[in-house]
């Protein structure tokens, strides 16, 4: 079986695959925005019902903690990648969010996975060029 292609045939081939890899990457970036959003506006509901009002509402002379901004954070999740969110704050400094995990940078199960990786006899190189591709960064903690 003979196949024969022309020249222009397969410049048109490949910018079609390359016009298919920019659209899954504006998707891929669209839905890592969009779960950073959630995670936001998640915490923001949880400061909510923390201080028991809502943003701008005052109550009585007895209460003296109040929203105090927020922080932005970098969360990396599985099969999402890194997500950026804003971390709520309260004025009294004793507001502890549930939703994501205190100092931790990914998830508890994209850790358990590399660590696997790990123990089977990856090599640490590979596990740091794995995480590169597949993460966007190359300092993952392994076994944290």
């Amino acid at each position: 079986m003979n196949v024969e292609i022309s020249v222009t045939e397969a410049v048109d081939f490949f910018k079609q695959i390359q016009k298919k890899e920019k659209i899954f990457g504006m998707i891929r970036f669209n839905v890592q925005e969009e779960v950073g959003k959630y995670l936001t506006q998640l915490m923001d509901k949880e400061m909510t019902h923390f201080l028991g009002r809502e943003r701008y509402e005052r109550k009585g002379e007895g209460s003296t903690n109040h929203r105090n901004g927020g922080y932005h954070r970098n969360f990396t999740l599985k099969r999402i990648g890194e997500v950026k969110v804003k971390v709520p704050r309260d004025r009294a400094g004793q507001y502890q969010t549930q939703v994501l995990p205190r100092s931790k940078q990914y998830e508890t199960a994209l850790s358990r996975d590399m660590s696997v990786l790990f123990l089977t006899g990856v090599s640490t190189r590979s596990l740091s060029l794995l995480s590169n591709h597949l993460l966007g960064r190359d300092d993952f903690p392994y076994g944290n």
